[in-house]
């Protein structure tokens, strides 16, 4: 009898752990670069337990300097922490780039992450979700990314005969730790610069895509991460964005560490650096979303 209960448990505790892959263009496999890319982009679905689920979602965009993907520490666990409290989560695989320009430059990113957005709003009901309480999370590169798609928004079009267009990608939060905002000047991360947008981009478009210079009056509620001593993207880019939020009367709420450097997704060894996830969830329940306690 107890051998029976260990299996039921652990099959349990193994369909929790499952989680869906969706490819954001399913008609378009070609959308691959050859000898490049290994699969379409895909987000990764960590559905909530039903116990806890309370009808909200958060799309996760990991970093990596727009040429590879730290899907694991800045992705995947991510994902199973919000799960905890409740949110169901999506792990975005978006297109990427390297140093020969062999891959994807914008605005190729920027359309995974509004198509992974509408996405997630065109199947709520499907996965009893409120396609208004859909938020994005995103680091480094992947938080520039992220902060796209918090700034540069794509109206709904309910005429329209594509489901996904009759979605807003507005997301309903945003939350950005240690995010490449600048990508001009001394606070720039250059590196993600290139890969985005080639080696010599034009200043414009360089201008425009420095998200901070993208915040008005309809930029949702952020949260912001940042550690001083981060020479990889300096806490400048954070500061940035925060007083673009306080400029247009955004809810906000930026936290600098002393520490930490870059990369260290939510620093489960750090006793200081590991706070912020929590306080990101008590952030959101300032904000009204309902939240499980662990």
């Amino acid at each position: 009898m107890n051998k029976i209960w260990l299996f039921l448990f652990l099959l349990t505790s193994l369909s929790t752990m499952a989680q869906e892959k969706i490819y954001l263009y399913p008609a378009l496999q070609k959308i691959t670069n050859d000898g490049f890319d290994k699969e379409p982009p895909y987000i990764e679905y960590f559905k909530a337990k039903p116990d806890s689920a309370n009808g909200s979602a958060i799309l996760i965009c990991p970093g990596g300097g727009y040429s590879h993907l730290a899907d694991q520490h800045e992705g995947v666990d991510v994902a199973r922490f919000y799960n905890q409290y409740g949110f169901d989560a999506f792990v975005l695989h978006y297109r990427l780039n390297n140093g020969a320009q062999q891959g994807h430059k914008f605005p190729d990113q920027y359309q995974d992450v509004t198509t992974a957005m509408r996405t997630i709003k065109s199947r709520a009901k499907e996965w009893k979700l409120d396609p208004e309480r859909v938020g994005v999370l995103g680091f480094s590169a992947g938080g520039h990314l992220a902060s796209m798609n918090t700034t540069m928004h794509l109206a709904a079009n309910r005429k329209s005969k594509n489901a996904l267009e009759q979605w807003s990608t507005r997301p309903a939060f945003s939350i950005l730790i240690y995010p490449v905002i600048t990508l001009s000047g001394r606070s720039a991360h250059n590196g993600s610069r290139e890969m985005l947008l080639g080696k010599n981009p034009d200043n414009t478009l360089v201008d425009s895509l420095s998200t901070y210079n993208r915040v008005d009056a309809h930029t949702p509620p952020t949260f912001i991460v940042f550690s001083t001593d981060d020479n990889v993207v300096p806490p400048e880019n954070g500061i940035l964005f925060y007083q673009a939020l306080r400029q247009h009367n955004i809810p906000s709420s930026l936290h600098i560490y002393d520490h930490g450097g870059h990369g260290y997704g939510m620093a489960p060894k750090d006793p200081v650096l590991n706070t912020w996830p929590g306080l990101s969830v008590e952030w959101l329940k300032r904000l009204g979303y309902r939240v499980k306690s662990k």
